[in-house]
């Protein structure tokens, strides 16, 4: 789930129920069916499906956003490179089956794909991605300077990450206008996650992206590597 305004499934459903089978190459594994409601799910599914959700039962999930209308594939390869070697648990991008073969052949972390409407994420989930989101709005008009205007800016998505974490029984991921100053707060707001998308997507150099993103992996406790790697371990 993510807030405000936002609802995120946190494993992409099969739109075709069929028995999943191991398979050798990531890829592959990443573009076979899953069957969400199937009786007899296979080891390798329940294992990429532990690895997805691990970093959100930790209450340690970042996941950077490359833009929900960002169509751009040299845009959104800087962010996924940047979210891969940044230290980032998961990626965002636009609902698209090109862009989730692109990002695939550039990270083993969980993808997940954005859309405003739900039709569009059948062909994403056949190709691969691991996680869907919908998507809200936001309102927010920060006045203030430096760090003042960086918590006044995450106001509203700390407080629905209050509210909806102790409604729920779910991990509660939160977005917009989040930063490395604001993401622990959210955290300790209540959220099992935080997804970036602004502060990262909006820099011009790849360079630049990653040292972001590692500085929230930092504030956050993120060592850099760790869930890209076992991720690498679980779909090889």
């Amino acid at each position: 789930m993510a807030a405000p305004g936002s609802l995120g499934l946190l494993h992409a459903p099969s739109f075709a129920a069929a028995k999943c089978q191991p398979v050798a190459s990531r890829a592959s594994a990443r573009r076979a069916p899953r069957a969400l409601f199937a009786v007899r799910a296979s080891a390798a599914d329940a294992a990429n499906k532990d690895a997805v959700l691990k970093a959100f039962r930790e209450n340690r999930a970042l996941k950077i956003i490359s833009g929900l209308q960002n169509f751009d594939r040299s845009s959104v390869a800087s962010v996924v490179t940047a979210a891969d070697k940044g230290g980032a648990t998961h990626v965002d991008i636009a609902c698209d089956k090109d862009l989730v073969k692109l990002a695939m052949d550039l990270t083993n972390l969980p993808i997940c794909v954005s859309s405003v409407d739900p039709s569009a994420f059948h062909s994403a989930v056949e190709e691969g991605a691991d996680i869907i989101q919908t998507e809200g709005g936001k309102c927010s008009s920060p006045t203030k300077p430096g760090v003042l205007g960086l918590i006044e800016k995450a106001t509203p998505t700390l407080a629905a990450a209050y509210s909806i974490s102790r409604a729920v029984s779910i991990p509660v991921m939160c977005s917009s206008g989040l930063s490395s100053v604001t993401a622990p707060m959210a955290v300790t707001a209540g959220a099992a996650g935080v997804g970036v998308g602004s502060a990262i997507n909006k820099l011009n150099d790849v360079v630049a992206m990653i040292a972001e993103v590692r500085s929230i992996a930092q504030a956050m406790g993120l060592a850099p590597r760790i869930v890209s790697e076992n991720l690498r371990t679980v779909r090889h």
